[in-house]
C-alpha cells in the first residue's frame, strides 16, 4: 500500500511527520479533529510544503551512477550531510517504532476498552495497540487517554 507522508505543523511551530491512505483521507482526519501535534496536542495543524520523495533505488545498483555528495564528502574528510544525519535519525526512529509495536500486546477490537481499565487503574498498564474506530479515538482523547494512531503498514503480521 503506498502512503502520503506529509510534513505537518500546528499553530505553535512544532513541525512533525503524518502518513495517510490519500489526500482524501488526510483531509477527513483533519475535519474530524483526529490529527493533533505530538508536541503541545493542539488540533489546529496544516500541511507544510514539502519535496517528494523519489525512488532512485534502481540507481544504487547502477555501476555507473556518481559517487553521493555524502560519500564524497566523507572521503574528503569532511562531515556527513545534514541530509545524511536526517536520513539516519529517521531511519533510527523507524527501527524503534518497530520494536516497541512488536513488543505491545495485540488487543485487537478491544483496544478502546483496554485503554480505558489501564486508564482507569482496573488493570496493570502496558504497552498494547490495536483497532479502535475515529469515534472510539476521540472518545479516549476527551477522556484524557493518550492515543497513537499507527499506520496499518506496521502491524506486526508485516513488519520486516
Amino acid at each position: 500500500m503506498a502512503l502520503k507522508v506529509f510534513d505537518l505543523q500546528c499553530e505553535n511551530q512544532h513541525v512533525f511527520e503524518g502518513w495517510f491512505k490519500s489526500q482524501d483521507n488526510y483531509e477527513q482526519q483533519l475535519e474530524q479533529k483526529l490529527l493533533s501535534c505530538p508536541v503541545c496536542h493542539s488540533v489546529v495543524v496544516h500541511k507544510k510544503l514539502s519535496a517528494p520523495r523519489l525512488n532512485l533505488r534502481h540507481l544504487k545498483d547502477s555501476p555507473s551512477k556518481p559517487a553521493s555528495a555524502a560519500a564524497m564528502s566523507s572521503a574528503a574528510g569532511g562531515a556527513p550531510s545534514a541530509a545524511t544525519d536526517v536520513a539516519a535519525m529517521q531511519a533510527e526512529v523507524m527501527r524503534q517504532v518497530r520494536t516497541l509495536l512488536s513488543q505491545a500486546d495485540n488487543v485487537g477490537e478491544n483496544f478502546a476498552e483496554e485503554a480505558r481499565k489501564m486508564h482507569n487503574g482496573e488493570i496493570e498498564e502496558r504497552s498494547i495497540r490495536g483497532s479502535a474506530t475515529a469515534e472510539e479515538c476521540v472518545e479516549l482523547v476527551e477522556e484524557g487517554i493518550a492515543v497513537v494512531p499507527i499506520p496499518d503498514y506496521l502491524d506486526d503480521d508485516r513488519l520486516q
